[in-house]
């Protein structure tokens, strides 16, 4: 153990003179381990709203996504392109249109996407995403009635479909007919319902059949699209680089990532101000380690000039008030942090907070606590409370000897 840092522990374990003192050294520790504890937490809630978010996003699309018009001798190609590639787990290639769905006098429009069930569900997790119905007459048709098709659960209740219901696709491109050109109209029937959790896709996607959406669109037996699933999403970027030079200009090919860039970019925005606006908190807490070793430098005036006078250099002295700070700073962080940790665990296992489920489509909040934003909040508030201490340690370390024996 240092010189100084006995001194420093003798200082702040030592009965200070008047209630005040001891009340700015527990204001400081419990205001850096308050925010130290808030901002673990709110790191931790908005880790695990932003995996719970990319997860059901993931879950309803492909790691990798290629769109443009293809042929069976382009799909040959596509194909082969994509079994080179070692990082391929799955590929399925799907049709991918909008169009106008119409029942009851009702109309929305919506995207539509024809695929077949056991490629599409080697790409994503639609599979476990079927709240009604069934998935098998996308790939089994039953003779004598109208194409599957299945619908985001928002998007039949918006137009009042249920499972066995029909209705009616139009489609805006329209065709061509002795009479001109008319609108192209379908008649599908509802074999079930999907919910991804994520609004956009509940609110906006019929999934049908490959071939009957090819028929409906004018593919004729073709594609214009292809999902891709990756052994580990992590190469999303990569592969879908080497894509593109493999494929060319004919071809676009987007990430996960991509396609939702604006709802990642604003996620990450968002804990970025939350954070900065919760390490304030630890901000103020500094503010309070210094004032209380200003006033200690104070309180323990002659001491600082008998020490100097028996040969401590100015260094000497603001390695102890460091020391102090130091104490202090590390107290309230170790604290914070467990405090921090124990409620994350405590809200992951128990519901305290419950979420009404037709809204978020959870009933708790995800909470996913990251080592490195606990490390980066213990760094970030070390820091902190050690520049606090900067000011007081050179204030300290000035005082003439002599004056300090005299005035002390």
């Amino acid at each position: 153990m240092s010189t100084e840092f006995f001194i420093a522990r003798r200082y702040l374990l030592a009965k200070r003179k008047g209630l005040f003192a001891m009340i700015t050294t527990f204001i400081g520790v419990a205001g850096v381990a308050l925010g130290v504890a808030a901002l673990i937490v709110t790191l931790a809630i908005m880790d695990g709203f932003q995996s719970d978010i990319k997860k059901k996003v993931i879950d309803a699309q492909a790691h990798v996504t290629l769109y443009g018009r293809m042929q069976p001798r382009d799909l040959d190609v596509v194909r082969a392109s994509l079994e080179r590639d070692p990082r391929v787990a799955a590929y399925s290639p799907f049709v991918l249109g909008q169009a106008i769905l119409t029942f009851d006098n009702r109309s929305t429009g919506v995207v539509v996407k024809g695929l077949d069930p056991a490629g599409e569900f080697a790409v994503n997790n639609l599979k476990n995403s079927l709240s009604r119905g069934s998935w098998d007459p996308l790939s089994r048709p039953v003779p004598g009635q109208p194409p599957a098709v299945v619908l985001g659960e928002e998007l039949a209740k918006n137009l009042g479909l249920w499972v066995g219901d029909e209705a009616v696709l139009v489609s805006p491109q329209g065709a061509s007919t002795g009479l001109g050109l008319l609108p192209k109209m379908k008649k599908f029937r509802v074999a079930g319902l999907l919910r991804t959790g994520y609004y956009e896709f509940d609110n906006t996607m019929a999934y049908c059949a490959v071939g009957a959406a090819g028929e409906f669109f004018g593919l004729g037996g073709g594609a214009n699209g292809a999902g891709i699933r990756l052994k580990d999403i992590d190469d999303a970027g990569p592969a879908a680089a080497d894509l593109r030079k493999a494929l060319g200009f004919a071809y676009t090919v987007k990430t996960y990532a991509d396609m939702n860039q604006t709802l990642f970019a604003a996620l990450k925005l968002e804990k970025f101000v939350m954070s900065l606006v919760l390490a304030l908190i630890i901000l103020v807490a500094t503010f309070n380690i210094a004032s209380n070793l200003l006033m200690m430098s104070v309180e323990k005036l002659r001491d600082i000039g008998i020490l100097r006078a028996m040969g401590a250099g100015p260094g000497f002295i603001r390695r102890v008030f460091f020391w102090e700070g130091n104490l202090i700073a590390v107290t309230g962080i170790t604290l914070g942090v467990a405090l921090g940790v124990g409620i994350s665990v405590f809200l992951a296992v128990y519901p305290v907070v419950e979420l009404p489920s037709d809204i978020y489509y959870i009933t708790k909040v995800p909470v996913e606590l990251k080592l490195r934003d606990i490390l980066a909040t213990a760094a970030g508030s070390y820091v902190l409370c050690m520049l606090s201490a900067v000011y007081p340690a050179l204030r300290a370390s000035k005082v003439s000897p002599v004056d300090a024996i005299r005035y002390g």
